[in-house]
């Protein structure tokens, strides 16, 4: 890879990096307020942090997609062997917060 090749995978690691961070971060306070009561609040607080975390997941999913789309049209030309694993990042990551999501929705309303 050249420098400048270089210097924008890593921008875009970083990126993609950073873009899990709020998501998970609100994943993981989410499951503790779970175990201090969040389930059993108002309606309303129950449906806000489905809110805060569907934002921040989307917001993120769409970050984290974008820069590994572009990190993976780099590797793809300057380091072909390592392109194939970046399908991970675009697919199988935003997939986990969905689950993750999902079961946290499920102990909130159920």
């Amino acid at each position: 890879m050249t420098p400048e090749q270089t210097s924008t995978w890593l921008a875009h690691r970083r990126m993609i990096v950073v873009s899990q961070m709020a998501p998970t971060a609100l994943l993981i306070t989410t499951v503790a307020l779970l175990q201090f009561g969040l389930a059993e609040s108002p309606l309303a607080i129950r449906v806000a942090a489905a809110g805060i975390l569907l934002a921040s997941g989307i917001l993120g999913a769409v970050v984290q997609f974008q820069s590994a789309s572009e990190a993976h049209a780099l590797l793809v030309q300057a380091a072909p062997t390592t392109s194939s694993w970046m399908w991970v990042v675009q697919y199988v990551t935003p997939t986990i917060f969905v689950v993750i999501y999902l079961a946290l929705m499920v102990a909130l309303f159920a």
